[in-house]
């Protein structure tokens, strides 16, 4: 006799993610496990008096989404302060940060996140806004950022003399004083300033934020930050029984770091919650494009005197990549450049030769711009690409900086999914929220319809089915979690989600229209319309 499920959705256009069974009818769960997919007919002996049975009414329900790079933490602790991701012009910036003051009258800082570049120039833009107390932007990808004059006092750096460590810089006049900007590194001179909220508002803070992802059909995330203090806390939401989302998270190696610090590393690799895990170790091989930080093959089109060097050298990134993989550790690194790209591969193929071959499943997080040559040595190496279609800009009417930083010449290997993915590789896709939002339907907008730069360009868009499947199969792969999620089978965990249109019967450029409308994790509904 079959024990009955405690859920089924049935009528429904299931995308399985399974290339053994593609599409199907039927999805039921008991517990927290899928012990059916398949057609109506078959679902029926899963049914009695306590099964929930829900009509998909020819929607589609895929499995669910795996964002495979995002800042969970960081982004929710930055929900707390000024949001200025939509401002258009300084007094878009104005009234948003007079706003937040003013709702938050004992807060010691105003600290905003968000903001696109060209839109804030100096300190002595955000002092005619708040003279008397710190100002703090972040730029939206979170590589620079503006202060005030208050803000530079208090970091000691408004003046001559005092200087970024690494690749940080502090934009300076020529007098020496600080006109406000920060890169890099300069940024955490400032930042460090501002008090971190406790651990009751970072927990409300980040419960508030997994709501939201689980109303946009996420369920789980490759987080990119990372040590065991931010570990501890998502086990301890885990504890609690209140997490809503699937987290992997690596330890952060910086520059500074010493062999014996990656101990941490290898102690938040025991962790094996059913929803937190260790077992990784993100690196930043470069900046970003938009601040003349990323490491470039060819020299910037609009500015060929930047010639930053990268935040590692080949020496010292295969050599603390070589003792990560030794632990058995999985690599990402943070690579917008070409440059960057070909400096990790190389040091990817260094660590290989000297521990020898294994599944590793190294990564390489965003390849915004690839050298032709270097396209076939991800699959060569065994090296996986993780990418982010809302990186890109979608169109040159949108006026983004990106497209003159890198010039025509790369534009065609620029966001170049396509050319990796007919290569033979299997992209892992996400958001990198907070630098871009985390709604997937965005995310799958710009892979299905972003527009070609110029006429000669090849394009690089993908179907919908190839979108859907990075961000679930090879995502879940990507985490070497492929016998576990990320497909609708039997024996897989129950996180699913049932949309409000069947995705594949809209035009492509209306994908947007589609939402969530149930979104299940671990067999329990996390969010329902």
């Amino acid at each position: 006799m079959v024990t009955p499920a405690d859920f089924i959705v049935e009528n429904a256009k299931v995308f399985t993610s399974n290339k053994d069974m593609p599409q199907a009818e039927a999805v039921a769960v008991r517990g927290n496990r899928i012990v059916f997919v398949g057609m109506n007919e078959g679902a029926n002996v899963f049914k009695d008096g306590n099964t929930r049975v829900m009509d998909g009414m020819g929607r589609t329900v895929t499995p669910g989404f795996i964002d495979s790079h995002f800042h969970l933490l960081w982004g929710s602790i930055s929900m707390g302060g000024a949001q200025v991701y939509d401002v258009k012009n300084l007094d878009d910036v104005r009234k948003v940060l007079l706003t937040f003051e003013s709702e938050n009258k004992t807060a010691d800082w105003v600290d905003g996140r968000g903001v696109k570049y060209d839109i804030i120039h100096n300190r002595h833009e955000l002092d005619a806004i708040i003279a008397d107390k710190p100002i703090y932007i972040n730029a939206y990808d979170g590589h620079t950022s503006w202060a005030n004059t208050k803000a530079l006092e208090m970091a000691g750096i408004l003046q001559p003399g005092k200087e970024a460590e690494g690749n940080g810089v502090i934009v300076r006049d020529e007098s020496g004083f600080a006109i406000g900007e920060l890169r890099e590194t300069a940024m955490r001179l400032v930042s460090d300033l501002i008090p971190e909220p406790g651990e009751a508002r970072k927990r409300e803070l980040l419960k508030m934020t997994m709501a939201r992802m689980n109303a946009c059909g996420v369920t789980s995330v490759h987080n990119m930050n990372g040590d065991m203090e931010e570990l501890m806390t998502y086990a301890a939401v885990e504890d609690a029984g209140e997490m809503t989302v699937r987290v992997y998270e690596p330890y952060h190696v910086k520059p500074e770091t010493t062999e014996d610090m990656l101990k941490e590393a290898a102690e938040m690799a025991q962790v094996r919650g059913e929803f937190v895990r260790g077992g990784a170790a993100k690196f930043f091989m470069d900046g970003v494009w938009e601040s003349y930080t990323a490491l470039t093959v060819e020299p910037y089109a609009d500015n060929p005197d930047a010639k930053p060097e990268g935040i590692y050298s080949l020496e010292h990134f295969t050599r603390m990549a070589a003792l990560c993989d030794k632990m058995g550790l999985q690599i990402f690194v943070h690579c917008c450049g070409d440059g960057a790209v070909r400096r990790t591969l190389d040091g990817y193929e260094a660590v290989q030769k000297s521990n020898g071959k294994r599944d590793s499943r190294h990564r390489i997080e965003h390849i915004e711009v690839i050298h032709p040559s270097d396209i076939p040595r991800f699959k060569q190496l065994g090296v996986l690409p993780s990418m982010q279609t809302s990186h890109s800009p979608f169109s040159l009417k949108e006026g983004d900086v990106w497209p003159t930083r890198v010039g025509t010449g790369r534009w065609h290997l620029s966001f170049a999914w396509r050319e990796i993915l007919n290569a033979g590789n299997q992209i892992a896709f996400g958001s990198d929220w907070p630098v871009a939002p985390f709604d997937p339907m965005i995310n799958l907008h710009v892979g299905l319809n972003r527009e070609k730069w110029d006429d000669s360009n090849p394009s690089q868009n993908l179907t919908l089915e190839e979108l859907i499947i990075g961000y679930t199969r090879d995502a879940a792969y990507a985490e070497f979690m492929e016998n576990e999620k990320g497909q609708l089978r039997e024996g897989y965990l129950a996180d699913l989600v049932l949309f409000s249109h069947d995705l594949f019967a809209l035009d492509p450029k209306n994908i947007m229209e589609a939402k969530p409308v149930m979104t299940m994790v671990n067999g329990k509904i996390a969010f329902e319309a």
